[in-house]
């Protein structure tokens, strides 16, 4: 046997279970994060707060909210644009938080998950 002998552990198994309880920890907190954005609701209102949308965390419309007062008949074009936006603002809102807490949960370590 060589000088030393076997003693039951091998050159670089430490740097290797450590990058493993990183790797648990960091599962851990994405799945609590995953858990706190699909229990946000995000909301977005266009047109002065004639069109009012909210969306889950899971990206499912909870709501749309139009006042009376902007349902007109003759410009139906204008009440669709109002929806869009309060749509794609709540979207966008969701959008805008899953990606800062998933910078956050990076902690700068370069790995770039497109949402």
């Amino acid at each position: 046997m060589a000088k030393g002998g076997f003693r039951g552990s091998y050159p670089g198994g430490g740097n290797q279970m450590n990058m493993m309880k990183q790797a648990q920890k960091m599962q851990q907190d994405f799945l609590k994060m995953q858990q706190e954005l699909e229990s946000t609701d995000f909301e977005f209102s266009a047109g002065g707060g004639a069109v009012r949308a909210v969306v889950a965390g899971t990206r499912r419309f909870k709501t749309i909210e139009i006042d009376p007062e902007v349902v007109d008949p003759e410009d139906v074009e204008m009440l669709q644009d109002l929806i869009l936006a309060a749509v794609n603002g709540a979207l966008a809102a969701s959008d805008e938080r899953t990606n800062q807490a998933m910078a956050k949960l990076q902690g700068g370590m370069g790995m770039g998950f497109p949402f």
